[in-house]
């Protein structure tokens, strides 16, 4: 069974930066295009940023200029940098592999104005 372990939210100032790390397990990471999704209160979840397994990067265009995708297949591991954050980034923050698997618990990162 595939397990996510997401890390690295906080509390952050408007206009700070945060890099959310996830830990992917029981499964070959490399052949995946991984996912960063976030879901804030009372809004459904979106996708926010792929990674192709070849390195190929999508974006939300809420987000593009803003933050990165990279992953580490030696590590199964997925990051996200996140820049320039704003208020309306504040969710919880989770990712997953493509089909999606079962959820991991998610990262909380507020963003204070």
């Amino acid at each position: 069974q595939v397990q996510f372990v997401e890390s690295g939210g906080g509390l952050v100032q408007s206009g700070g930066s945060l890099r959310l790390s996830c830990v992917v397990s029981g499964s070959i990471f490399s052949i995946y295009t991984m996912d960063w999704y976030r879901q804030a209160p009372g809004k459904q979840r979106e996708l926010v940023a792929s990674i192709t397994p070849l390195g190929v990067t999508v974006y939300a265009d809420s987000v593009k200029g803003r933050f990165t995708i990279s992953r580490d297949n030696p590590k199964n591991t997925a990051y996200l940098q996140m820049n320039s954050l704003k208020p309306e980034d504040t969710a919880v923050y989770y990712c997953n592999a493509r089909p999606p698997n079962a959820w991991g618990q998610g990262t909380q990162v507020t963003v204070s104005s």
